[in-house]
Order: structure tokens, then C-alpha cells, then sequence
């Protein structure tokens, strides 16, 4: 499946705020992306940045003029409007919010955006005082209700010099929030909640040490970005909580138990379980209260219990996915775990090879589904592997009444 952002026709809107000149990275990563992107810029905006960055960027002239421009007298933003699939209006100012609200429509950026039936995603940029004002906020919220989207204002240190809220977001986290707008437009798990656990988890052994693994998350990440994408309501449940992709809901935990309780407050809700988290088999059946001073034992052993088996132990009606990371017996030890856990498929990696070794930006997967047939991959990105176990995922969603009959996993 290519990026949902390829070959979409986006509008960006750019208003005039010391915070345009951020725009034109996110303009080249869209057009990076294989986004056909038309720029629209009002006046204010235009002694910011000049059209020309823009027009370099995108190969296409950007709309400024209302009277003329492009060949097309006074109706260019009705074309512009028809065919945008997304506007972003970024930055967008105070007045332009005022102007969005209240159906003002002065300038080639508020013109396509009364215009147009595509979604329209706002990230506005503006010193705290002007965003936290009564109007803003009201604005805000009636802008909301119509159905617009928000991105951000963050908290920073503003133009003013002042730290606090009106920070415009950074382009990475714009990017995300565009994708998962398309994608729930028309995504395949769109209306879909997929829950992705990621990360190794840390059993305590004191206040300072634990007993963990190799894992660094970036699997489950690539899943939960993909889902993302691809229209999901995604809960990523993750030990590494600074690494998740951006617009997407995230559970910080730490133990496998903390992982379980964050799995069961969902698990009715979703449609599908992802486990690519590396959950440890065991934990410390008494962890010290104090950290333990090595002055004061030459050795010690630990009495370790049995965490219980997550996934095994989930009887909700959803499909699960299941992952081994294995050093032998791949496809044997993963029809084995598809067996025993009761899971719809279970991805299978060796994790002795380079490609597909612990913290690498790919991996070599095999899937095996619940009739026990295995499918290799070749060694891909961990998004494109991603991308590749949810069309897997995606037919297991699409069967029949799949919720409905309660099928049986296996």
C-alpha cells in the first residue's frame, strides 16, 4: 500500500505570522512524499516569505492574487477548492481563526476554505496572551464543532520572547495529523480502534535495576504509525513513550503487569491486538525496597515468578496478533505459539540476522496465519513490514460478521 499522502491534491494556506517562514518544510516533505501541494498565501503572509520559495518547492505558482490569477477571473479559488482533498492552514493567525468562524472571507487562504468540502486542519501560531483571549477560545470552539481539525498551538518560547502556548507545531507532528486525517476519510480501519503494545518491558528488581531486553520499540511503532495512516484509532500501549509517532494515543508503562492492566482498560473497545511489545516471561517475586549494595553481599540470586501470558490470557472478541522473535526453529516455534495463545497470526523474526536484529530500521518477516500457512518476506523497512501485516490484518477485519458470529481464532 504507498503513503496515503502520495498523489493527494493538499492545499496549504499560509497567514502572516513570524511562524510561515516553518511552513516551508512541511510544503517540501509533502511534496517529498509525492503530495500535488498548491500553496495559497494571503497578503500579510507575503512579506514574511516569498511565493517563489514556495513555487521552487512545489513546481507550481501559489495563489495570492483574488482578482486574475492563474487565467481564471475570481473563480480560481472555487477550482482550488474543488479539487483540494485536505487544507492545512499553517500558520494561522488570530484574525484568520476570527475570519474561519465567522464566515469572513477575504483573502485567497479564507476564500478556499469556505469553499471547499475537504477537511480543514488548523494549526494556529500566535503570542499566549492572543490565544488564551475569550474570542480565540470561543473561536476555537465553534470552529470545532463545524468539524475543523487542530494541530497544536505547543508551549514554547514565543516571538515576543515570552514562554508559553501559541508555539506553531513542528512539521513532523503537522505531517502525522494530516495523515491520520486522510486516513479516516477513507482508510480501511477507519471507525476501527487497533490497540499496538512496543518496547521491552522492565521487571524491578530494586529502586535502580530491572530485568529487561533488547527491544527497542521500533516495530510496534511502525504499526501503530501505519494503522494511523490507514484511518485507525490507535492505542499504543509502550515502554518507550518518547520514541511513539506523533497524533496517535499513548499509554506509558514500564512492567509486563502495568502492560496488561493498560491492554484490559481497552481491549473491549478494539477491533484488533497487536502484541509487538517483548514482554518478559518473569519478575522479581519481592522487589527491594532500597537499592542492594554490592558491599554488602558478594552474590545473590533472584527468586523469579511467572509473568502471566497477555495475549493467551485476552478471550475478547477481536483479532490478535502475536509475535516470536526467535534465534532457531522460526516457523516451528511460531505455528507453536499460534496454537497455544489462541491468536489470529503471528509474525515470526529471527533475531540473529543483521536485517532483523534488535534496534534495526528493518526487519525479515514470516507470517504465519491460523491455518498454519507461512508466508516469508523479504527484508523490509519496519513500515513497509508494517504496512504488509496490516493488508494481512485488514482481510481478517473485512471477513463476514467476523465480530458479529464471535468466529474463533483459530
Amino acid at each position: 500500500m504507498s503513503s496515503i499522502i502520495e498523489n493527494r491534491q493538499i492545499t496549504v494556506g499560509v497567514t502572516g505570522s513570524i511562524a510561515a517562514y516553518k511552513i516551508v518544510d512541511v510544503v517540501s516533505k509533502l511534496v517529498q512524499q509525492g503530495a500535488v501541494v498548491d500553496v495559497a498565501m494571503t497578503s500579510a503572509a507575503v512579506n514574511f516569505i516569498s511565493p517563489l520559495t514556495f513555487q521552487s518547492l512545489t513546481g507550481r505558482e501559489p495563489y495570492v492574487d483574488m482578482w486574475g490569477v492563474h487565467g481564471v477571473k475570481g473563480e480560481a479559488h472555487i477550482e482550488l477548492a474543488r479539487r483540494t482533498e485536505l487544507m492545512l492552514i499553517a500558520p494561522a493567525t488570530a484574525s484568520t481563526m476570527a475570519s474561519l468562524a465567522h464566515g469572513f472571507a477575504d483573502d485567497f487562504v479564507t476564500l478556499t476554505a469556505l469553499a471547499t468540502k475537504a477537511p480543514l486542519l488548523i494549526s494556529p501560531a500566535m503570542d499566549s496572551q492572543m490565544w488564551d483571549h475569550d474570542a480565540t477560545q470561543a473561536n476555537l470552539k465553534l470552529l470545532r464543532e463545524r468539524g475543523a481539525h487542530f494541530i497544536g498551538p505547543e508551549q514554547g518560547r514565543l516571538a515576543s520572547g515570552q514562554i508559553g502556548t501559541g508555539r506553531l507545531s513542528e512539521s513532523q507532528k503537522i505531517i502525522a495529523t494530516m495523515k491520520a486525517c486522510l486516513g479516516k476519510l477513507e482508510g480501511d480501519f477507519s471507525g476501527k480502534t487497533v490497540i499496538v503494545t512496543a518496547g521491552g518491558t522492565r521487571e524491578a528488581i530494586d529502586p535502580v535495576r530491572y530485568i529487561g531486553n533488547r527491544s527497542s520499540g521500533k516495530m510496534g511503532n511502525a504499526l501503530a504509525e501505519a494503522a494511523r495512516d490507514r484511518g485507525a484509532d490507535v492505542v499504543l500501549i509502550t515502554t518507550v513513550p518518547e520514541t511513539a509517532p506523533e497524533a496517535i494515543q499513548v499509554i506509558p508503562v514500564e512492567s509486563a503487569n502495568e502492560m496488561e492492566s493498560s491492554i484490559s482498560d481497552y481491549v473491549t473497545k478494539a477491533e484488533v491486538l497487536v502484541m509487538a511489545a517483548a514482554v518478559a516471561d518473569y519478575r522479581v517475586n519481592m522487589e527491594s525496597e532500597q537499592k542492594i549494595k554490592r558491599e554488602h553481599m558478594k552474590s545473590f540470586s533472584l527468586d523469579l515468578i511467572a509473568n502471566k501470558d497477555i495475549i493467551a490470557s485476552i478471550d475478547a472478541n477481536l483479532i490478535k496478533v502475536a509475535f516470536a522473535a526467535e534465534t532457531e526453529d522460526l516457523i516451528t516455534n511460531a505455528k507453536k505459539k499460534l496454537r497455544d495463545k489462541n491468536v489470529d497470526l503471528v509474525i515470526a523474526n529471527s533475531v540473529t540476522g543483521e536485517a532483523s536484529a534488535f534496534g534495526s530500521d528493518t526487519n525479515k518477516i514470516t507470517i504465519v496465519d491460523n491455518q498454519g500457512n507461512a508466508e516469508e518476506l523479504p527484508v523490509l523497512s519496519k513500515y513497509i513490514c508494517a504496512m504488509e501485516i496490516l493488508d494481512r490484518i485488514s482481510n481478517l477485519v473485512g471477513a463476514d460478521s467476523y465480530k458479529e458470529e464471535g468466529s474463533s481464532s483459530n
